[in-house]
């Protein structure tokens, strides 16, 4: 247990910030398992949003948040691109 002053007051912001924490990570977790189980793009969103907000608070590290986002992203349903288009060629002009 603490002895000074400042430890004790370390002690308690340090507990509040755990519990704090706990709820931010708990939440993730859900909208990460309900992500990858029904695959919809808001589901996935949700989760990537929620997983930002979890790096920038530190909670979770930047490039744990990278790895959990990179996952979600492959999980999207792939669009289809407006045809099959390949960028035209510019022809090669003849030196004079």
């Amino acid at each position: 247990m603490p002895v000074t002053k400042t430890a004790k007051r370390a002690l308690r912001v340090s507990k509040r910030k755990g519990t704090i924490n706990k709820v931010i990570l708990g939440k993730l977790e859900i909208a990460i398992r309900t992500a990858k189980k029904s695959k919809s793009a808001k589901n996935i969103a949700a989760a990537i949003s929620l997983t930002d907000r979890a790096a920038k608070k530190n909670v979770v590290h930047k490039n744990k948040a990278a790895r959990i986002k990179s996952a979600l992203s492959k999980l999207l349903p792939k669009t289809k691109t407006s045809g099959s288009k390949q960028p035209r060629r510019r022809k090669a002009q003849k030196s004079k």
